[in-house]
């Protein structure tokens, strides 16, 4: 499993001169929604195993997702 340091990359089936040119807030709304779903298959995974410590670790992660989505949609208002 990808630990804090690991970088998600993003398929948005564009170039990537095209994915170069994606505004930052963009950048980070799709980021953050991508730890919030690994976040919660983590919690999930914890739940059915019986782990605790995975289990706080998708919650973390999801949390953490949420904040960057939301860093990005106020990047964006920012923006106008």
């Amino acid at each position: 499993m990808p630990d804090a340091g690991t970088e998600i990359l993003v398929y948005t089936g564009e170039s990537p001169e095209e994915e170069n040119k994606m505004k930052e807030s963009t950048k980070d709304q799709l980021k953050g929604k991508a730890h919030e779903v690994q976040g919660t298959v983590k919690e999930k995974a914890g739940q059915v195993t019986n782990n605790r410590e995975l289990e706080a670790e998708g919650r973390q992660e999801k949390f953490g997702g949420k904040i960057q989505k939301k860093i990005g949609q106020v990047e964006k208002v920012l923006e106008k």
